[in-house]
């Protein structure tokens, strides 16, 4: 009792438990708030901040660094944790009492705070101008120092604007106190549309996919997938592609994705005779299209919920992404099938253990099949299979049935709580809910402090109207090019996407430059889709390439090595969207934004397949043998004239003629091989 009592009242005893109350309170203020809305939009996001903030500074503390201790012993760094802890109560608590109605007699003037717009109390603007502080340090504790410093320059040009280059987009420049009030006291700024999007949709859907971690669920996907290739060509790549697709679909996180599936499926491909980089890389590929796969996708997803205009609904997302993710994966494995063919005619690639088919004639018989079902109930793979299944047609279905996404994921969570109770191995407990509210929360709060950091660059880009004046210098320069105007963006988007998660990648780009898309005629949803894509291709393109860093570090190879393999196995997905954005019936839409007809879908998924397949043959250098420099640059330019033409029907042959080159390759290398065969040895 005495060493309890010594705990609860040291500074490194409140912070444990500090440290183990926060994030589950944070999950059900979530979960309660979000459904039943109690408070104003703005207490609601101030107290979604102030505990994602409070997890922050204790999960990252003075001086903390990754593989040591969690809790420091030296007494300033705690109480200095301590300060910035109480400092964010008290500037995120006093919106909310500033706001709140039930807190009016402590109202500043007797006005609540958003009446005293342009006319705010000096104590305001001390309590804003901490919190911007608060905000810059949190994000740099949790997601590193770049996007801090963007703020941080986005603040300075809303400062002193006057004194701009005119390249720069000079304005007349604002006052301390305006630039607070804009980033910080009203619904323009931190409390804006990126925390909004965080509060109302990304953090369910994390601890949606934390739960289903818990029950096993996740697991079975990997199994699944084992089960799927058996002994084929390169198998531990090929499960890597799919278990690391569907389960990035659930996580939306490229580096968390490549952290734990990588640490099964990279040692699996290392086995049968990949290189480490070649493992990691294909490995940080995969997970990196992970939040590209409905239903769940990444938190960019439901950004768009709020951004695209004309308005668009989830199922319609869902939709629209399906196709493309089809695509992706589908260039990825035949990537990896190819290069494991190339491997294996070279005698590099070794047969794995444990993916042995069934030999034929064998576990045909009642008895043996009685006895595997048998063994998969006893060891509750089945029930693992029932609750991923559960949670899947749930959540589709609550959505056909026209609940909001935020209402579906609520209610499909009861049922896999439910669902999970039927076997011991599934069963998640009280204390299994209560470590996935803890997960979650872990793995959510970096986004909480980098939403909030968004939140201040769109209160300047708001204030100052750059938002307008940046597309106006930029459509010029692409007026009559739409492929210039796409590369650009692509460029642009990739750069800022370096360091930062890409949902944050994709807000800034779709609010700075989306709208050079649209004044060029792009469908809407095709041009959010653009931008969405490259956001997430910036997690493996170097230098900066955070999943291929992940991967690299499992496999024990050469970040730059794993970076540029990553970079290589994941080109499909930075010619996708060219494909998708001059031919939108890929998103099952028509060139006015309407719906496409079933028919021109499947000629444009047709086509856009076969290209698919042309450039894995390309970029694995393999055709039924080793292909040439020059027939993979035929190859390549097969796929350039694919993608990259607007219309099947204007530019059909152009089409043509480049499939038949491919085709001429492919029956030329198939040749060879079968003469190859035949000749006596």
């Amino acid at each position: 009792m005495q060493k309890l009592s010594t705990l609860l009242n040291s500074p490194q005893g409140i912070t444990k438990n500090l440290f183990a109350v926060t994030p589950v309170l944070l999950c059900l203020f979530i979960l309660a708030e979000v459904n039943y809305p109690q408070l104003s939009p703005q207490s609601a996001l101030a107290f979604f901040a102030m505990l994602g903030l409070i997890v922050v500074f204790l999960k990252y503390p003075t001086g903390y660094k990754v593989g040591g201790p969690r809790f420091s012993d030296n007494i300033a760094c705690q109480v200095l944790d301590f300060v910035l802890v109480g400092s964010v109560i008290i500037c995120f608590g006093y919106v909310v009492i500033q706001t709140e109605p039930i807190f009016k007699a402590f109202w500043l003037d007797g006005r609540f705070l958003g009446e005293r717009a342009a006319a705010e109390h000096p104590l305001d603007y001390l309590i804003g101008g901490v919190g911007l502080v608060l905000i810059l340090e949190g994000t740099r504790r949790a997601i590193g120092i770049t996007l801090p410093l963007l703020s941080l320059a986005f603040l300075l040009y809303a400062g002193f604007g006057q004194f701009m280059p005119d390249w720069l987009f000079p304005h007349r420049g604002y006052s301390v106190q305006r630039i607070v009030s804009q980033t910080f006291l009203h619904s323009q700024g931190t409390f804006g549309i990126a925390l909004r999007v965080m509060f109302t949709y990304v953090f369910l859907f994390v601890l949606f996919g934390t739960l289903l971690e818990r029950t096993g669920a996740t697991g079975y996907i990997l199994n699944l997938a084992r089960r799927m290739f058996g002994a084929s060509t390169g198998s531990p790549a090929k499960v890597a592609v799919i278990g690391s697709g569907a389960m990035g679909s659930l996580s939306g996180s490229a580096v968390a994705n490549t952290a734990t599936t990588g640490t099964f499926t990279i040692p699996l491909m290392r086995s049968v005779g990949f290189k480490p980089a070649i493992a990691g890389g294909i490995e940080a590929a995969a997970s990196s299209g992970g939040a590209l796969v409905p239903p769940i996708m990444g938190a960019g997803a439901y950004m768009m919920l709020e951004i695209v205009e004309p308005a668009v609904t989830y199922l319609e997302i869902i939709k629209a992404a399906l196709l493309p993710a089809i695509l992706y994966y589908s260039a990825l494995l035949l990537i990896v099938h190819f290069y494991a063919k190339r491997m294996e005619r070279g005698g590099r690639e070794k047969r794995p253990n444990g993916f042995m088919p069934c030999k034929a004639g064998t576990n045909t018989n009642r008895g043996n099949i009685l006895e595997r079902f048998a063994t998969l109930f006893n060891s509750g793979e089945l029930f693992q299979g029932l609750v991923f299944f559960t949670a899947f047609l749930t959540l589709i279905g609550f959505l056909l049935m026209g609940y909001t996404a935020f209402r579906a994921v609520s209610l499909s969570l009861l049922f896999v709580v439910g669902v999970s109770l039927i076997h011991r191995q599934t069963r998640v407990g009280f204390s299994g809910l209560v470590k996935a509210m803890e997960n979650a929360a872990h793995n959510g709060v970096s986004l909480i402090a980098a939403a909030a950091c968004v939140g201040i660059i769109l209160g300047v880009v708001t204030l100052t109207g750059i938002g307008a004046k940046l597309p106006a210098a930029l459509l010029p320069l692409a007026q009559t090019n739409l492929i210039l105007a796409l590369l650009l963006l692509m460029i642009s988007t990739i750069i800022l996407g370096m360091g930062l998660p890409s949902s944050v990648c994709y807000l800034l780009m779709a609010i700075l430059v989306g709208p050079v898309l649209l004044d060029l005629g792009v469908v809407p949803l095709a041009a959010h889709f653009f931008i969405f894509y490259f956001g997430m291709m910036s997690m493996v393109t170097p230098p900066v390439a955070l999943a291929a860093y992940t991967a690299a570090a499992i496999a024990e190879s050469g970040i730059m090595q794993t970076a540029f393999a990553a970079f290589r196995f994941a080109l499909v997905g930075f010619a996708l969207p060219y494909a998708f954005v001059l031919r939108p019936e890929l998103l099952w839409l028509s060139a006015d934004g309407g719906g496409a007809a079933f028919w021109r879908v499947l000629l444009n998924l047709s086509l856009t397949l076969a290209g698919t397949v042309v450039f894995a043959a390309g970029i694995a250098g393999y055709a039924f043998k080793a292909l040439s420099l020059w027939e993979r640059g035929i190859l390549f330019l097969t796929v350039l004239l694919i993608f990259f033409t607007p219309t099947y029907m204007q530019f059909m042959w152009i089409h043509g003629i480049g499939v038949l080159a491919s085709v001429v390759i492919f029956y030329y290398n198939w040749r060879k091989r079968e003469a190859h065969h035949e000749t006596p040895s």
